[in-house]
């Protein structure tokens, strides 16, 4: 069986979706039988590049809200986050552009440390406050994967891999995904948003019967929360 997510490393929701899809891995016993592929997205790709601006400065802006209302926007994603073991730190976290962060992933995929800086890049961001568009923290998080630091730098410092960044946006676009996270399941079932894990159950029990993995049960959910075109459902 074959997971692809179409996510992005400043999205909250991403995060929350991720680990209510382990969750459901580990529910319905399919834990390491799934080959989960993340595929690159950017919300915002205009995002200044290491602006150190902080995410509430960001949303204040973006809304033309107060400070204390963006608190109160986040605060209800950070209760959200605290439901599956995630610990928000929104005053920490700085509005960052992604395309470096995604080029990392892509660099580690060839040496199998994909699914290490994935957890890296998002638990730095959203737990550390990490600024995750700055060369100083994405070569810290290669050096923690094992990749070598000359051979990251190089990329880094190149245009390596945004073809392929931009492969999955574009491929994105055509199977219509307007928002993330974006689960598809060998390319036959989508779930859109970080949906609850007995969702994504489902999902994955009606998948295993069909590919006769064990074990065995369809898709969607009531919530749909996702991030669209740089800003969330919240």
């Amino acid at each position: 069986m074959k997971i692809e997510v179409w996510s992005d490393y400043v999205c909250p929701f991403c995060y929350i979706g991720k680990r209510r899809l382990e969750q459901a891995l580990k529910q319905t016993g399919l834990e390491g039988q799934v080959d989960v592929q993340f595929k690159a997205y950017q919300l915002d790709p205009h995002t200044p590049v290491a602006s150190g601006q902080s995410l509430l400065e960001g949303l204040a802006a973006k809304f033309s809200v107060s400070r204390t209302e963006a608190e109160n926007m986040m605060k209800n994603i950070e209760e959200l986050a605290g439901t599956v073991g995630l610990h928000y730190q929104t005053d920490k976290m700085t509005t960052s552009n992604t395309l470096d962060a995604h080029r990392l992933a892509k660099l580690a995929q060839q040496h199998g440390k994909e699914a290490q800086v994935t957890e890296r890049l998002l638990h730095g961001y959203f737990a550390e406050g990490e600024q995750i568009d700055t060369e100083e923290v994405l070569l810290a998080i290669a050096e923690e994967a094992g990749l070598d630091a000359e051979r990251t730098k190089a990329v880094l410092r190149s245009d390596d891999f945004k073809d392929e960044v931009q492969t999955d946006i574009e491929e994105a676009r055509q199977i219509g995904v307007q928002g993330v996270p974006f689960f598809v399941i060998n390319r036959k079932y989508a779930i859109s948003g970080a949906q609850s894990a007995e969702t994504f159950a489902e999902s994955l029990k009606k998948a295993a019967k069909e590919e006769s993995v064990q074990p065995s049960l369809k898709v969607l959910g009531e919530e749909n929360l996702q991030c669209n075109d740089g800003s969330c459902d919240i």
